[in-house]
């Protein structure tokens, strides 16, 4: 079967969620505006793994009846195991800049808001760092704002800290220290993504990122799809539908 690049993504995003390594993913919430997340969080509940999903986003079905103050509360409680972000730029030690370049408060180019990225950075055990667009324009040595710290001083308070970055390229893993790529893409070497990252990071020999499995694609195509076109039906029209016609030219 052919893969779509957000098909191989939101493999790669189940597959880090199921990460045996990793402190268990009993209660998944996922933000605004994240169809990419969403899918690999739907995709880990079909497959039948016994996952909560709470789902800002979901115009129904919503269990936040009062919208963020909610989620943020069940995270202060430590009731969130895993959480989604990305940033207008990311660095080699994890920091998310969502407020803006150039100097305060962003006077080059604004990003949406930092909202609650710092708090639930701090509150989740784990948090899985994504952005499609991987160039030096993103991934850059420093943000030029720091809305979410990757990385505190000792004695600073904080559950986790991200547990993996998932771009457009590849996939790297976190330590608490520094990024290690851990695989890339079809088409991407380890020499195209240091070329494409203003960050420096251990690349060892990284594997090639694998695509999803034919039963993984079967349920993306189906029951995924259909649970999620209430909520994106842009990206379910643009990844799956098309995808559907042209399969069937």
């Amino acid at each position: 079967m052919t893969v779509s690049p957000e098909e191989r993504l939101i493999g790669a995003i189940a597959r880090l969620i199921l990460d045996p390594t990793a402190p268990p993913a009993r209660h998944i919430a996922v933000g605004a505006a994240s169809p990419i997340p969403a899918a690999a969080c739907w995709l880990v509940k079909k497959l039948g793994h016994p996952v909560r999903l709470s789902l800002l986003h979901r115009p129904t079905g919503n269990p936040f009846t009062e919208g963020s103050r909610e989620l943020f509360d069940l995270a202060g409680q430590g009731r969130i195991d895993l959480f989604f972000l990305g940033g207008g730029q990311i660095d080699g030690q994890a920091n998310l800049n969502l407020v803006g370049t150039g100097d305060w408060p962003g006077r080059t180019a604004r990003f949406p808001g930092s909202f609650g990225s710092a708090f639930m950075y701090f509150m989740t055990p784990r948090t899985i760092l994504f952005r499609e667009e991987h160039s030096t324009r993103v991934l850059v040595p420093r943000v030029d704002i720091v809305s979410a710290p990757g990385i505190s001083p000792p004695g600073t308070f904080r559950r986790g800290t991200a547990q993996a970055l998932v771009t457009g390229r590849c996939v790297f893993g976190f330590d608490g220290t520094q990024f290690s790529l851990a695989s890339v893409h079809p088409g991407e070497t380890a020499e195209s993504v240091r070329t494409n990252t203003g960050f420096a990071f251990r690349d060892g020999t990284p594997c090639v990122t694998a695509d999803p499995t034919a039963r993984d694609l079967d349920l993306l195509r189906g029951e995924v799809c259909e649970e999620m076109r209430e909520t994106y039906p842009e990206f379910c029209r643009r990844v799956w539908d098309r995808a559907a016609v042209e399969r069937a030219a």
